[in-house]
C-alpha cells in the first residue's frame, strides 16, 4: 500500500490533454508522517520542540503603586520599613544570579527580567503601604530572619502582571499551533473530493476547459485572483444561460430578481465560501498559492472547499506542491497537461527607438512614472496610446482594452504595467519591455528591486499572439539592445517549483489571544502570534505588515475586537495618505455608532468632481475611487453602518467615467504638469528610463502628500521621475557624489550614465550576481538577493 502511494499512474491520452494521476512522493509521506509525529509529541507537554518567543514583542503594562491606605497592617504586624533597606535588598536580589536563572525557567529571559525587576522595584518603593504578606517578608529579611531569595515568589507574581502572556504561554502556542491546517474545515473533510490540476503555459486553454466542466455542473463556483477575471466568469456564465451570482469585496449581486442564491458563483479567492456544497470549484492562478501576501486564500480554498471536484488552474511547477497539500487531506491529484496554442518567438533585436513602433505592440513597464514618460513620447511622435496600469478602475482598464482591441481605432499602441498580466484579454502582436527590473515586497515585507522572474516573464510574454486574438503569432523583445540577452536567459530558466504555501491568522484565532491578552494592542496580538506560530516545512504565516499598518492606525480608536480585525484587513493601499485618511474617519464615525451616510461621503470627497487638468488631479481621482471601492467593502460587512451602496456604486461609475477621460487625455495632463513644475521639453529616446538595480524610480503616491498638493514648482533638487520634474533615485556606485559632479562640470552626460549602467548590469549578469530573483522561495530564508 505505502509503495502504490509513490507511484503515477499514466492514464491512456484521449482527446485533448495529456492527463496524469499523480500521488505524492516518497519524501512528501515521510515529512507528513514526521510532522504528524512532532505534533503529538509537542500537544503532549511542555517539552516539546517549541521555539522560544520573541520576547521584545511583550509590552509590559503599568502597575501603579498601591496609594491612599489609612491602615498598613503589614507595619502593625511587623515594622515600619525603611526605604533605604528594601532599595539594598531589592538590588541585591537583582544581582543573585540564582534568581537570574530561575526566573529564566519561568520564562524571564534577561531583557524581561530586566523590565519586571525595574517595575517591581518601582511599585515596591513607591506604594504607601505593601501587601501584608510581602511587607512581612520584607520585614523578617531585614531583621535576618529571611532570605532576599523568598522575594522571588513575589517578584513572579509582579512580572505576571505586567506580563499577563508569562501566565498562559502553553495556551497562546495551542492557539497558534498552524501545523494542521486540513483539520480546520471539517465539513471538506467529510467529503472525498476529486482534485483536477489543468496545468500550462498562459494561453493553453487551460481555464477553458475547467470553466466548461463548471458550466456543465448543476452547481458550481469559480475562484479568481482579480475582480476583472470573476465580472469576466460572472458574464460568460450567464451569457452560457446557467444563472450565475457574483460576488467580490466591495459586491454581492444575485441574478435572480427576489436575491435567491443561484447554483453557480463567481467570486474573488478570498470570498469563496468554505460552507457552501458544490458539484464542481474552479480555482484559478493556483501558482499565487505562495504569493507573500494572498497565499493564504488560495491554501484556504483548496483545502476548506466543499465540492466534489475542484479543477485547480496554474504553472506546471505548482504540481508537486499542490500535490502534497492534497496528500494531507487524503486526496490524490489527477493533472492533465496543455501546450499553447499559438507560438510566440522572442526576436533577436530591440525596439531601440519608439520610431520603430508597429501596430500591436504593447510596452510593458514597471512603475507609473515610466508609464507617463513613455506615453508621453510615443505621442509627441503623433501616435496614439492606450495606458493601462494597476492603480486605475476596473471600468477604465476595460475601457483602454476595448479601444486598443477595436480595430476600427486608431490607438494601435499600449503602454502598460504587468497590471495586464492576468484578467484583460488583449490585442498584442508583440510584447516590448521597458525594462526588466521590478520593485516587489519578499516574504519578510521587505521592498527589494531586482530582476523579473521567469514566471513573471512568461506571464506578461504570453499576452502575445492569444488564441483569440487577430494575431495568431506573438513576439516577444526589449527597448534596450543590453536587455535582451538576459531577457532570453530569463525565459530559458525552468521555472523554480513552488514549495510552500501560505496562511494567515483568522480572526477566530486573534480573538482567543485577546481573551488571554486582553490589555495587548491588535498590532501587538498579531506579532505575538505570529513569534509563537508554529508551521511545518509545507506552510509559511503571510506577511501581516499591511495588517498591523491599519490596527495601529486605528488603535486609538473605541472599537471590538471583531469590528477592528474586519477594519484592517481592509484592501487598501497604505501609500495613498487619502485613502489611509479615509479608513481613519471610517472607523472613528463607526466607534460612534454614527453610520457613514451618502451625504457624508459626499462631503468627504468634495462630489461632484471634474475631469482632471493634471497628473495630480487624476491620482487623486484614483484615490476617490479606492475611497468608494472602500465604502462598498465595509458596507459588504456593515451594512447598517454603510447602509447607501447602491447610491455610491452609482456615483462610481460616473468617477469611472470621469477618469476615463483623463486617461483618454493622459499626455495633456503629463504636460501640463511639465508645465506647473516649470519644465522644459519633452525627453527623446536617450532619456528612456535605464536599469535602476540597486535604486528605485519613485512612484507619483510615493511622493509625500505635501508636494503633490503643493501649487509652487517642485524643487529640482528632489528626484523622482522626469515627466514630473523629478530625477529618479540612483544607485550609488553610479551617480553618488562624485557622478553628480562630473555631470555638473560637463565631463559626463545622462546617457553615458546610463550606458555605464547597462553595461554594470551586464557584468552583474555574466558574474551571476543578478539571477533574476526566481530562484528563492518561503522555505529558502538565506536567498542571495540584496534588501535595498
Amino acid at each position: 500500500m505505502a509503495l502504490n502511494k509513490c507511484l503515477l499512474l499514466l492514464r491512456p491520452r484521449a482527446s485533448g490533454p495529456c492527463s496524469v494521476a499523480l500521488r505524492p512522493s516518497s519524501f512528501a509521506i515521510q515529512r507528513s508522517l514526521l510532522a504528524a509525529s512532532s505534533s503529538r509529541s509537542t500537544s503532549s507537554g511542555s517539552n516539546g520542540p517549541f521555539r522560544a518567543p520573541d520576547t521584545s514583542l511583550f509590552v509590559p503594562l503599568e502597575v501603579k503603586p498601591a496609594q491612599g491606605s489609612d491602615v498598613n497592617i503589614g507595619a502593625e504586624l511587623t515594622q515600619v520599613l525603611t526605604k533605604s533597606n528594601i532599595l539594598t535588598l531589592l538590588n541585591k536580589f537583582y544581582k543573585r544570579k540564582e534568581m537570574q536563572r530561575l526566573a529564566a525557567e519561568n520564562g524571564l529571559d534577561a531583557r524581561l527580567f530586566h523590565q519586571a525587576f525595574v517595575s517591581f522595584r518601582k511599585y515596591v518603593m513607591e506604594s504607601d503601604s505593601l501587601s501584608v504578606d510581602l511587607h512581612v517578608i520584607l520585614s523578617d529579611i531585614c531583621c535576618g530572619a529571611g532570605h532576599v531569595d523568598d522575594l522571588f515568589p513575589f517578584f513572579m507574581r509582579h512580572a505576571k502582571q505586567i506580563f499577563p502572556m508569562l501566565d498562559c504561554m502553553d495556551d497562546l502556542r495551542k492557539i497558534s499551533d498552524l501545523r494542521l491546517p486540513p483539520n480546520w474545515y471539517p465539513e471538506a473533510r467529510a467529503i472525498q473530493r476529486k482534485i483536477v490540476f489543468h496545468a500550462g503555459p498562459t494561453n493553453s486553454g487551460k481555464t477553458y476547459h475547467a470553466i466548461q466542466r463548471y458550466l456543465a455542473a448543476k452547481s458550481g463556483v469559480y475562484c479568481g485572483p482579480l475582480k476583472l477575471l470573476a465580472h469576466e466568469i460572472y458574464q460568460k456564465t450567464n451569457d452560457a444561460g446557467v444563472p450565475c451570482d457574483l460576488v467580490t469585496g466591495e459586491e454581492l449581486v444575485f441574478v435572480d430578481p427576489e436575491g435567491r442564491p443561484a447554483n453557480h458563483a463567481a467570486c474573488t479567492i478570498e470570498m469563496c465560501s468554505v460552507m457552501t456544497p458544490y458539484e464542481v470549484a474552479v480555482v484559478d492562478e493556483v501558482q499565487m498559492i505562495k504569493d507573500p501576501a494572498r497565499g493564504w486564500a488560495w491554501t484556504r480554498a483548496l483545502l476548506g472547499l466543499c465540492a466534489e471536484e475542484i479543477h485547480v488552474c496554474g504553472e506546471a511547477a505548482a504540481i508537486n506542491l499542490v500535490t502534497e497539500l492534497m496528500f494531507t487531506t487524503g486526496e490524490e491529484v489527477e493533472v492533465r497537461s496543455y501546450e499553447r496554442l499559438t507560438p510566440i518567438t522572442v526576436l533577436d533585436y530591440a525596439l531601440e527607438s519608439l520610431d520603430n513602433l508597429r501596430p500591436g505592440d504593447c510596452i510593458v513597464c514597471f512603475n507609473k512614472n515610466d508609464i507617463y514618460s513613455v506615453s508621453r513620447q510615443i505621442e509627441a511622435r503623433g501616435i496614439e496610446c492606450a495606458v493601462i496600469y494597476g492603480s486605475l478602475p476596473p471600468g477604465t482598464k476595460l475601457a483602454q482594452a476595448k479601444k486598443f482591441n477595436d480595430p476600427d481605432d486608431p490607438c494601435k499602441i499600449l503602454v502598460a504595467t504587468d497590471a495586464i498580466g492576468m484578467g484583460l484579454n488583449l490585442s498584442i502582436k508583440r510584447i516590448i519591455f521597458n525594462s526588466l527590473v521590478k520593485p516587489s515586497i519578499n516574504e519578510k515585507g521587505e521592498k527589494e528591486i531586482d530582476t523579473i522572474t521567469t514566471s513573471q516573464a512568461l506571464q506578461i510574454s504570453g499576452r502575445a499572439g492569444r488564441f483569440s486574438s487577430v494575431f495568431k503569432e506573438g513576439e516577444v523583445t526589449t527597448m534596450h539592445r543590453d536587455d535582451l540577452v538576459l531577457l532570453k536567459e530569463i525565459l530559458n530558466r525552468p521555472i523554480e517549483p513552488s514549495k510552500t504555501v501560505g496562511l494567515h491568522p483568522t480572526s477566530e484565532q486573534i480573538e482567543m489571544f485577546a481573551y488571554h491578552l486582553p490589555d495587548a494592542s491588535l498590532s501587538n496580538l498579531i506579532d505575538i502570534f505570529v513569534s509563537l506560530s508554529q508551521v511545518d516545512g509545507l506552510y509559511f504565516v503571510c506577511n501581516v505588515d499591511d495588517f498591523k499598518f491599519l490596527a495601529d492606525m486605528i488603535q486609538h480608536i473605541p472599537l471590538n475586537l471583531r469590528s477592528r480585525y474586519v477594519f484592517c484587513t481592509a484592501p487598501i493601499n497604505k501609500k495613498q495618505p487619502f485613502v489611509c485618511t479615509s479608513l481613519l474617519k471610517f472607523a472613528r464615525q463607526f466607534s460612534r455608532n454614527e453610520p457613514v451616510t451618502f451625504d457624508w461621503l459626499r462631503r468627504h470627497t468634495n462630489w461632484p468632481l471634474v475631469p482632471p487638468k493634471n497628473i495630480k488631479d487624476l491620482v487623486h481621482l484614483e484615490a476617490v475611487h479606492d475611497v468608494l471601492d472602500l465604502y462598498l467593502w465595509l458596507s459588504y460587512r456593515f451594512m447598517d453602518m454603510f447602509p447607501d451602496a447602491n447610491l455610491v456604486r452609482e456615483i462610481q461609475k460616473e468617477l469611472d467615467g470621469i477618469i476615463q477621460i483623463g486617461v483618454h487625455n493622459i499626455t495633456k495632463l503629463i504636460r501640463a504638469s511639465e508645465t506647473s513644475a516649470g519644465l522644459g521639453a519633452v525627453a527623446e529616446d536617450k532619456d528612456l528610463p535605464a536599469h535602476r538595480t540597486n535604486g528605485r524610480t519613485v512612484n507619483v503616491e510615493d511622493l509625500p502628500t505635501a508636494d503633490l498638493n503643493a501649487s509652487k514648482p517642485l524643487s529640482p533638487r528632489r528626484r523622482g521621475s522626469k515627466v514630473l520634474g523629478y530625477r529618479s533615485v540612483e544607485p550609488d556606485h553610479t551617480k553618488g557624489p562624485l557622478a553628480t559632479k562630473l555631470m555638473q562640470q560637463g565631463l559626463l552626460t545622462e546617457e553615458m550614465l546610463n550606458q555605464l549602467q547597462r553595461e554594470w548590469l551586464k557584468n552583474q549578469i555574466r558574474n551571476g550576481s543578478i539571477t533574476g530573483g526566481n530562484k528563492r522561495d518561503h522555505s529558502d530564508p538565506k536567498g542571495n538577493r540584496k534588501k535595498k
